[in-house]
């Protein structure tokens, strides 16, 4: 059973990459992009890296932690497409689909535009194209500290302005957005609290801040599923696809290494933020928590400030 279960998983694999245009990993004839995997191998083999710490609780104790993580993303931004589609078998788009409805719905609520939109931790911008269709109206902003995902993503994108920060130290002013989204990202922050902090900082008063994560899993059966296809089989595709075990091997005992959802929502509060509503979806695998923000002391008007500069702030167009 479990071996015919993985032959199908290969044989799934294999057919997506074809799809994806990244060739027979069985051929023997070799092609440029083999060439390219090769010297790409080769080079990681040669440089020593630091792997990025799962559990959260110990990445204080961890400095390396954040270029660690930044150079994981770095290295796996040519098939982080491919694998999100393949570890959720697709399953992924439904949900940044929820996470950009859940936003919409405030927009709607309210009557107008939000103004201003930031795609936190944006990876290769799915969201922002999301984000760009259902609110033609507003502007958006994707930010990531991967410049390298931010290139693949930006054929995705016609009128997102483009920007590579810190999101422990964004490069924006107080007050700047009126709503930021977030998929997939705070789980990698090196100090999640201080991550918090920064979204509720840039955010307007009642500002609205949406999360979509993985967070650590509390159901039986969540735990079971966490364990049979993500533990086992997510470092299996890294190693079949990206040519990297550790990366993906992280990427899935990051989950576990995670808050709750509860603990999540309770971080937040304690952080300044309030009306926390959670989805769970997909049997609880992933979830979606939207919150507001209370008005920071002293801050008296919903203008935004003048925008912080930051040596290692980059805006590519």
């Amino acid at each position: 059973m479990a071996y015919s279960g993985l032959r199908a998983l290969r044989t799934t694999v294999e057919d997506v990459l074809a799809r994806a245009g990244m060739g027979d990993r069985g051929s023997n004839h070799a092609t440029p992009r083999d060439a390219d995997r090769a010297a790409a191998s080769s080079r990681e083999a040669a440089a020593v890296h630091a792997r990025p710490v799962a559990s959260l609780k110990q990445r204080s104790q961890s400095p390396e932690h954040a270029s660690a993580n930044r150079a994981m993303f770095e290295r796996i931004a040519p098939t982080y497409d491919v694998l999100n589609r393949l570890m959720t078998l697709g399953i992924d788009r439904r949900w940044r689909t929820r996470a950009v409805a859940s936003l919409v719905r405030d927009a709607q609520t309210l009557g107008r535009e939000f103004g201003p939109v930031l795609d936190l931790c944006a990876g290769t911008m799915d969201l922002s194209k999301m984000l760009e269709a259902a609110l033609p109206h507003d502007a958006i902003t994707a930010c990531d500290f991967s410049a390298t995902m931010l290139e693949r993503g930006k054929a995705k994108v016609s009128r997102t302005r483009v920007v590579v920060g810190d999101a422990l130290a964004l490069p924006f002013g107080d007050g700047e957005f009126g709503a930021v989204i977030c998929g997939f990202g705070v789980r990698n922050l090196a100090d999640l609290r201080k991550g918090m902090r920064e979204v509720r900082r840039v955010l307007r008063p009642n500002g609205v801040f949406v999360t979509l994560e993985l967070f650590a899993p509390t159901h039986a059966r969540t735990r079971a599923l966490h364990a049979a296809a993500l533990r086992q089989a997510l470092p299996w595709l890294g190693t079949w696809v990206a040519r990297d075990r550790d990366a993906y091997a992280y990427l899935a005992e990051s989950m576990h290494g995670f808050v709750t959802l509860h603990e999540y929502q309770q971080m937040l509060r304690e952080e300044g933020f309030e009306a926390l509503l959670a989805e769970e979806l997909t049997l609880g695998v992933a979830s979606i928590v939207r919150a507001t923000a209370a008005p920071l002391a002293g801050r008296t008007t919903a203008e935004p400030s003048q925008v912080k500069t930051s040596d290692s702030t980059a805006v590519t167009s």
